[in-house]
């Protein structure tokens, strides 16, 4: 018979084998949830792979805007600022007026100017044609006194040659044939004379004699006389042959004056050409004075919100001063610093998704367009890596995105986005 100890202790191989069961069971559970476990963190990891893999995002996007900065163009005293900051203006609304007596005053004397310009501009084409009328007629007269002259001096001419020529040589003939005929008288008569001393001839023959004598003299001496006539003649004639060659000479001279006066048509034509640029001028003297007066009232360049304001009334404001600037609310965009990393498939076109961190929603957009460069390049102070102290970082590259549905969401030019790019 068996003993105690080996009663007592028989059961207890029995009990540890019947133990050994359950604690094989729960290992195999155990196995099976990790399994499970693993195999739902696959699937969600590959469902995230499957979401995210057609998509970029960034965190690092603000909404940017057209931001004008209102400035005067030209000096003077504020009159009226006749808006507040955070203001809502509309495109052309007046912002500030400045003094515009000093302009108006300018624009005044622009005008006064032009004015006087256009007078002498009228007076100088008024005197264009009647230049050119007294000074043709001018020319036409003394065209015709000239013409004038050489008839009267082909005429003086023609008598200066009669007188010289053929009126004097038969005059100076006529003297020699009576001067022979007065020699043969006289010759006749002494011969006579001593045969009617000696009576030899009757007294009446001799006294024929001496009548023919005294007949041959009286010729003489009327020829002489024609001869000394057709001398003053011809010394009058050569006079006149002089003074028709001045008169000539003076009316050649009234020719070419009245040319030369002929060209001041072509001075006043000139004189009225440069009337004309002084109007020119004027004109557009008026108009700069013009467009400093307009200066005078600065308007708003967009539809917007005024912000940052830094003028008042009475005060003393210099071209180019920052007064305020205006806030677009409407055509506003997103720029999104993507890492270049991600943007090997972006491209404009595609659809992309704003989060505005203000709102807590997201809204539709597009990419518009991808930088040229990065954002450190574009920097104050680009990295110089050519120092040798060079750590390779990710850069990141602004995108452009374009705002397609707001949702009735106003986007501040500042405010904070997530932005994700769908790149299919």
């Amino acid at each position: 018979m068996p003993n105690d100890e080996e009663q007592l202790s028989s059961p207890e191989p029995a009990a540890a084998a019947d133990g050994a069961v359950p604690a094989q069971r729960s290992g195999h559970g155990a196995k099976i949830a990790l399994i499970a476990v693993l195999l739902a963190l696959a699937a969600g990891a590959y469902a995230t792979w499957l979401h995210y893999r057609d998509r970029v995002s960034s965190d690092d996007a603000q909404v940017d805007g057209h931001i004008a900065a209102i400035a005067p163009q030209i000096a003077g005293n504020v009159l009226e600022v006749l808006v507040t900051d955070n203001q809502e203006v509309k495109a052309g609304q007046a912002l500030v007026r400045i003094d515009p007596r000093d302009f108006e005053a300018r624009v005044n004397i622009a005008k006064a100017e032009l004015a006087r310009a256009e007078s002498q501009l009228r007076a100088a084409r008024a005197v264009v044609p009647w230049t050119d009328e007294t000074t043709e007629s001018g020319a036409a007269a003394a065209s015709a006194q000239l013409a004038d002259a050489g008839a009267e001096l082909e005429r003086a001419r023609l008598g200066f040659e009669q007188a010289s020529g053929s009126d004097l040589a038969y005059a100076e003939a006529n003297v020699r044939v009576k001067q022979a005929n007065d020699d043969r008288a006289r010759a006749d008569l002494a011969r006579m004379k001593p045969l009617a001393e000696k009576a030899e001839i009757s007294q009446l023959q001799y006294d024929s004699y001496v009548a023919a004598a005294r007949v041959a003299e009286s010729d003489l001496q009327a020829a002489r006389e024609r001869l000394a006539s057709a001398q003053k003649d011809a010394a009058i004639r050569k006079a006149a042959l002089d003074a028709a060659q001045s008169r000539v000479g003076q009316a050649k001279a009234g020719l070419e004056g009245s040319l030369a006066n002929r060209k001041q048509v072509d001075i006043r034509s000139a004189d009225a050409g440069t009337a004309a640029a002084a109007v020119e001028q004027a004109r557009a003297n008026l108009a700069a004075a013009e467009l400093q007066l307009s200066y005078a009232t600065i308007a708003s360049p967009v539809d917007g919100v005024v912000t940052r304001k830094s003028v008042e009334a009475g005060q003393i404001v210099a071209p180019g001063q920052g007064l305020m600037t205006v806030i677009p609310l409407r055509g506003t965009w997103v720029t999104a610093n993507f890492k270049e990393t991600q943007l090997a498939n972006v491209h404009p076109g595609q659809r992309a998704e704003i989060h505005v961190d203000m709102y807590g929603q997201s809204v539709q957009g597009r990419v518009d367009s991808v930088a040229g460069a990065t954002g450190s390049r574009l920097s104050l102070l680009p990295p110089e890596n050519a120092t040798g102290n060079f750590v390779k970082v990710v850069q990141r590259i602004p995108v452009k995105i374009l705002v397609e549905e707001s949702g009735g969401f106003i986007l501040r030019p500042g405010m904070n986005a997530d932005v994700t790019i769908f790149t299919k």
